[in-house]
């Protein structure tokens, strides 16, 4: 009959043991091994220690025998051999304790047999792709061109929800791991804030983040970003209360910074058209006639407002000269109200005088 009993005791630092789910069992598995590995470490080296010490008592018990041989009445020499022979049966002892806890030592894949042959291949992750190099200009070539090539791939990942479908559509399409996916991500979240969507910018939004995480955790590890689509998910679905922290934090300040560039974004297009409106306004004189109109005499501003002609010239005949003048010539060159060279109004010379034509302010 064979004895099987000496394989019931072997140490396997994967053994199927049920965890807790908050434990990262791969994590323990490599603790258990590296315990293990530094435990044969120590008895290897008791056991190189314990056997030097005797290769030492031996050589000298050797020597004080063939003194001893010599001179066979000295006292001092046959109490030293006797010292060395009780010395010796506390070696034989540790001997025998070394050997024990040798044989009562689990087997492991280190000592449960010899390898025949071995192997290594080095799987090298690819590097990350260096851009560098590129001009501003070829940039923004090839964003063009990946958007007009993934375009609708992108919008599709920007409105998955379920950490499970991004990260299997991530895999159907590594090539998305880029900085042009993250890119048009964030624009997009801009375009839908201006519009006022903010639902649907604070969905896209995370999007944008899973993005720059995925970017951010090849670049530390130096490696290509398709590369690191399992290992982002995997930490995100695992619920690290500080992982999860990190992002939540990552994802309120972008979404603040969309709201804020959105609002700088209106702003500016607000004055763009103001001062297109404003340009439509001027008149041949370069002034724009809203403003020249508010700053008109109270009287003058009835006379505009009423388009009254004949009030006006009463008005300007019963101002001074010199204010009238500098007053009609900037209701002339705003185009508030166009001279008639034709006729002569009263108090003003034949070369400045202008029967005036009113025109909507």
């Amino acid at each position: 009959m064979v004895d099987y009993s000496k394989w019931k005791n072997i140490e396997v630092s994967d053994d199927e043991d049920e965890t807790h789910p908050n434990i990262d069992t791969p994590s323990l598995f490599k603790w258990r091994h590296e315990a293990r590995v530094n435990r044969m470490a120590e008895m290897e080296e008791e056991r190189k220690a314990f056997y030097a010490q005797k290769q030492q008592h031996d050589i000298k018990r050797k020597e004080l025998k063939e003194k001893l041989k010599a001179a066979s009445d000295d006292d001092s020499l046959k109490k030293a051999l006797s010292e060395l022979e009780i010395e010796e049966k506390k070696l034989k002892a540790k001997e025998d304790e070394l050997k024990k806890k040798e044989r009562l030592t689990p087997w492991n894949v280190d000592t449960i047999s010899k390898p025949g042959w071995s192997k290594t291949v080095i799987n090298k992750p690819a590097p990350r792709k260096d851009d560098s190099h590129l001009t501003e200009e070829q940039r923004e070539e090839n964003y063009r061109n990946f958007v007009k090539e993934n375009e609708s791939k992108v919008k599709h990942y920007g409105m998955l929800s379920k950490w499970d479908d991004c990260k299997q559509y991530l895999l159907e399409n590594p090539h998305l791991c880029c900085d042009d996916t993250a890119n048009y991500l964030a624009l997009w979240c801009l375009n839908l804030e201006i519009e006022e969507k903010h639902q649907l910018m604070e969905h896209v939004a995370k999007q944008v983040i899973s993005m720059q995480y995925i970017l951010e955790l090849a670049k530390q590890l130096d490696r290509d970003p398709r590369s690191c689509i399992s290992s982002f998910f995997t930490r995100i679905q695992a619920a690290e209360k500080e992982y999860i922290t990190a992002f939540e934090d990552e994802y309120s300040s972008f979404k603040k910074r969309i709201v804020e560039r959105a609002k700088v974004r209106i702003e500016e297009a607000m004055k763009e058209v103001e001062e297109e409106e404003k340009q439509k306004r001027l008149g041949p004189g370069g002034l724009d006639p809203a403003e020249v109109f508010e700053t008109l005499p109270p009287s003058m501003q009835e006379c505009f407002e009423k388009k009254d002609i004949a009030m006006l010239q009463k008005v300007i005949a019963e101002m001074d000269e010199k204010d009238a003048r500098y007053h009609m010539k900037r209701c002339v060159d705003s185009g508030l109200w166009v001279p008639d060279s034709k006729t002569v109004s009263e108090g003003f010379s034949q070369d400045e005088s202008a029967e005036v034509q009113p025109k909507e302010v």
